[in-house]
C-alpha cells in the first residue's frame, strides 16, 4: 500500500493506482470527462488536472500514479485555474445548444461548465462543424459538433463490446469520431455508448426529442429477456415508458445492459397491444368485458374436463413470465386434475427433472475465469452480458474454447471446434477420453477417442484454478441433452470445473422452481404441441415463434376445442378462441430468477394499458371460477410467499439444495443425422423484442430474417 496526502487528508491505496483512485477512496470529487471506472485510462480531456507538489505543472489525476508521500491538492488556485482553462478550451467549439439537446439536464459538460466555465467567451472565430453520421437505428450521431473527443465510446467498443466500431480520425480541430469498421454500429451492447457519452454527441435515436430528462420519473425494474436479470431504470412520462437505462449492480450487470434490454420498450407502446378481452365468434373477433370472457373460459374448461377428462387440458407457458404467474398457472392446471404444463417449448428432450438447472457458479465469477468451455451457444448474441464478462476474463488471459455447429464471432479470442449438432455427444466423449488419458483414469464412454482438439480442451480445463463448462441454449434444447449433461458432469468432476446452463430466458430457473413442467407424468411441451390437448392455455407465448414445433404448432393447436391466449399482444389469432389481455413486465409486479438463482422482484412502473390485467390476477380469478383450492391471493407478494415458502422479500436466492445440475442419466453417444436444436436469434427471443421497431431494423435482425427466408 502507498500513503499519500490528498487535500490534507492521509489516503492509503494500492501501489499502481492513480491519483483519481485515491480521490475516489477519499470521497473527493475531481472533475473529469474521459475517465470511466470500467474503461482504460486515456487522459484525453485534461479536465482532471490537479496540483502535485514538486511537479512543474498540473498533472492529470486519472493518469498520474501515486507515490509514497505524494502531496496532492485538488482545490488549490493552481488546480482550479488549470481546470477552468481546460473548460474554456472545451467550450470554444461546442455549439452550446443545450435547450434542444437530449442530454440537457444530465450532461457532465453542462454540469461542470457551471462550476468551471466563464460567463462569456474570448473566442470570436467561427466554430467548427462536424457533419452528422447515420450509424443505424439505435444511436443518433446527428450533432457530432458537440463531441469533446473523450473517446469513451471508442474504448467501450474495444474493451467491453469487443469491436472497435467507432474511432477517432484526423488531428487537431479536424479530429472527429466516426465509424472505422463499417457504416453502422452493430454491437449488441452499443446502447451503452449513449450512457457513457458525457455530452449530447451520442443520443438514443428512438428516444430522440421525446421528453426532457426532468419530466421523467425513474423506477427500478428487471429485464425480462435473457437470464442475466439485468437491473433497469425505467423512465416514464404520462404513464408511458419512454426510456430504459441500466441500474448499476456490480454482481449482475455491472453498469451495462444489452440493446434488447434498452430498446424493447418500444413494443409496449405499439399498435399491436391487446387492451380488451376478445372472443372469436363465427370466425370473427369481438371485444367483450372481462366477466364474459372469464366465464366463457371457465365454462369451456369445465365442459372439456367433463367430456374428455382433466388430462385433455394443458398449459404452455413462457419462461419470460414471472415466478408468480408460472406458479399460479401450475396451480390452476393441477387444481383441475391435470399435470400438463411445460415451459420447455424449444426443447427436443424432456427428461424428468432431477434438480433446478442453473449456471453452476455466480455471474460475477465469469469475469475471473482462467479457462472456460462453452457447448452449444452463440454466447455473444444469446447472452451479451455473460459474453462481456468472459471477454473481461479473456483480456486477463482466460482460455476460451467452444464446441458448436458453426464458428461464431464472439469478439474475443476463442477457439471453436466445429462439430455438427448431432455429434456433440461424441465430441464431449472425446474430451472426456482426453481428460481420462491425462489423469490416468477410465473414460466414461467407450466411444470417446483422443484427438488433438479434444486434448487441447482437456489440457485447458486441467490448467488453472477457476474454470467452468457452460451449456448454452442449443445444448439445453438438444435431442441428447441428458447425455451432454452427463458427459459435462464427468469432465467437470475430473477437472475441478464448475458446470451448468447459461439458461435461455429471464425466468428459466424460476420456471423449474415453480413447477412449470410435468411432475407426475403429464404431457410435455412436445406432446402438447403435437396435438395432445383438447383445451390449451397459452401464457405469454406464441408457439409458432417460441417453440421447436414452429408452424406445426399452429396446425396442432388449431385442432383443439378451446385455445385461450393470455398475452399483452394481439397474437395467436389463427388458432385461439379467447384472447385475454395481460400486463407486460412494466405493468405488473413479480419476480424473475436469473441464471445464478438470484430472486429479483420488481413493481409495475406504469398502469396497465386499457383493460389489461396482471396475469397472476387473471389466473387467480380463473381458479376461483373453476373452484380450485388455495387460489385466494391478495397481492403478488402473497403468491411469491406461497411459491417459495418464504416471506415476501426474504428470499434473495433460491435454496441451494434446490439448485443442482447433477444428473444420473446414462451416457449415450449418438452420431448421425438429427434435427438442429431450436434456438431463437437475438431479436426473436420473445414477444417484446419481436415487436420493437428499432431492434427489428438492426443488422442482427436483418440477418436473422434473411437466414429464415433462405
Amino acid at each position: 500500500m502507498v500513503e499519500i496526502e490528498l487535500d490534507g487528508q492521509k489516503v492509503e491505496v494500492a501501489e499502481g493506482c492513480m491519483v483519481m483512485h485515491a480521490a475516489e477512496k477519499a470521497g473527493t470529487y475531481i472533475p473529469h470527462f474521459c475517465y470511466h471506472k470500467k474503461l482504460s485510462i486515456a487522459a484525453n480531456c485534461r479536465m482532471c488536472l490537479v496540483d502535485v507538489e514538486k511537479a512543474p505543472k498540473p498533472m492529470p489525476a486519472c493518469a498520474t500514479p501515486v507515490t509514497q508521500g505524494m502531496i496532492v491538492r485538488t482545490k488549490s488556485d493552481k488546480a482550479i485555474k488549470a481546470q477552468k482553462s481546460v473548460m474554456e478550451f472545451l467550450l470554444i467549439n461546442h455549439p452550446l445548444d443545450c435547450p434542444i439537446c437530449d442530454q440537457g439536464g444530465e450532461c457532465q459538460l453542462q454540469d461542470l461548465a457551471v462550476g468551471y466555465g466563464g460567463s462569456s467567451s474570448r473566442y470570436e472565430e467561427e466554430k467548427r462543424v462536424v457533419f452528422h453520421k447515420d450509424v443505424g437505428p439505435l444511436i443518433s450521431m446527428e450533432e457530432m459538433s458537440r463531441c469533446i473527443h473523450c473517446t469513451r465510446c471508442v474504448r467501450f467498443g474495444q474493451e467491453v463490446a469487443g469491436v472497435m466500431e467507432l474511432g477517432m480520425v484526423n488531428r487537431g480541430e479536424h479530429s472527429e469520431i466516426t465509424t472505422v469498421v463499417g457504416d453502422t454500429v452493430d454491437s449488441e451492447l452499443s446502447g451503452n455508448m449513449i450512457d457513457i457519452c458525457p455530452v449530447g454527441a451520442l443520443t438514443s435515436k428512438p428516444f430522440r426529442y421525446s421528453a426532457r430528462t426532468w419530466e421523467l420519473s425513474r423506477r427500478k425494474s428487471v429485464s425480462p429477456h435473457d437470464s442475466t436479470g439485468a437491473n433497469l431504470i425505467v423512465q416514464v412520462k404520462n404513464h408511458k415508458v419512454l426510456r430504459v437505462v441500466p441500474f448499476e449492480n456490480e454482481e449482475v450487470n455491472e453498469c451495462w445492459i444489452a440493446d434488447r434490454d434498452r430498446f424493447s420498450y418500444e413494443a409496449l407502446n405499439g399498435e399491436d397491444r391487446l387492451t380488451k378481452p376478445m372472443l372469436k365468434q363465427g370466425g370473427a373477433w369481438k371485444e367483450v368485458d372481462w366477466q364474459t370472457a372469464l366465464e366463457y373460459v371457465a365454462n369451456g374448461l369445465k365442459n372439456i374436463k367433463n367430456d374428455h377428462g382433466a388430462q385433455a387440458i394443458g398449459a404452455l407457458v413462457s419462461p419470460h413470465s414471472t415466478l408468480e404467474e408460472l406458479f399460479l398457472a401450475g396451480a390452476l392446471v393441477r387444481g383441475l386434475g391435470s399435470d400438463n404444463i411445460d415451459h420447455r417449448l424449444r426443447h427436443a428432450e424432456f427428461a424428468a427433472s432431477e434438480g433446478v438447472r442453473w449456471l453452476g457458479t455466480s455471474i460475477a465469477s465469469l469475469s475471473a475465469l482462467q479457462s472456460v468451455l462453452v457447448v452449444g451457444s452463440n454466447l455473444r448474441k444469446d447472452h451479451p452480458l455473460f459474453a462481456q464478462r468472459i471477454r473481461q476474463a479473456a483480456r486477463k488471459g482466460c482460455t476460451v474454447r467452444a464446441i458448436n455447429a458453426q464458428s461464431y464471432d464472439w469478439a474475443l479470442p476463442a477457439v471453436h471446434s466445429i462439430v455438427a449438432a448431432a455429434d456433440w455427444t461424441k465430441a464431449l466423449a472425446d474430451v472426456a477420453a482426453a481428460v481420462a488419458q491425462e489423469k490416468g483414469v477410465p473414460a466414461p464412454a467407450a466411444q470417446g477417442a483422443v484427438n488433438d482438439e479434444a486434448l487441447a480442451i482437456a489440457r485447458a480445463l486441467l490448467a488453472g484454478e477457476r474454470k467452468a463448462i457452460l451449456l448454452g441454449n442449443a445444448a439445453a434444447h438438444h435431442a441428447q441433452a441428458s447425455s451432454l449433461l452427463a458427459l459435462v458432469q464427468w469432465i467437470a468432476a475430473q477437472t475441478g470445473a464448475s458446470f451448468g446452463y447459461l439458461t435461455e430466458a429471464a425466468n428459466t430457473v424460476g420456471a423449474q422452481f415453480a413447477g412449470a413442467q410435468p411432475q407426475k407424468g403429464g404431457l410435455n411441451a412436445g406432446q402438447m404441441l403435437a396435438g395432445g390437448l383438447k383445451a390449451a392455455l397459452l401464457l405469454n407465448t406464441e408457439p409458432e415463434f417460441d417453440s421447436a414445433a414452429g408452424a406445426q404448432a399452429a396446425a396442432a393447436l388449431g385442432k383443439a376445442e378451446m385455445v385461450v391466449t393470455l398475452s399483452p399482444f394481439k397474437t395467436n389469432l389463427e388458432f385461439s378462441d379467447v384472447l385475454l389481455p395481460i400486463a407486460p413486465f412494466t405493468e405488473t409486479s413479480g419476480s424473475f430468477v436469473n441464471a445464478e438463482g438470484r430472486v429479483q422482484g420488481f413493481h409495475a412502473v406504469v398502469k396497465p394499458q386499457g383493460e389489461a390485467r396482471p396475469a397472476w390476477k387473471v389466473l387467480r380469478v380463473l381458479g376461483n371460477l373453476l373452484g380450485v383450492q388455495d387460489m385466494d391471493f391478495e397481492t403478488s407478494q402473497d403468491v411469491l410467499a406461497k411459491a417459495t415458502g418464504a416471506e415476501a422479500g426474504a428470499l434473495a436466492y433460491l435454496p441451494a439444495e434446490r439448485l443442482s445440475n447433477a444428473t444420473g442419466a446414462a451416457i449415450a453417444v449418438a452420431q448421425g443425422p438429427a434435427a438442429a436444436p431450436a434456438v431463437a436469434s437475438i431479436y426473436q427471443l420473445d414477444s417484446l423484442v419481436r415487436r420493437a421497431p428499432a431492434l427489428q431494423l438492426t443488422a442482427d435482425a436483418r440477418m436473422a430474417r434473411e437466414g429464415a427466408a433462405a
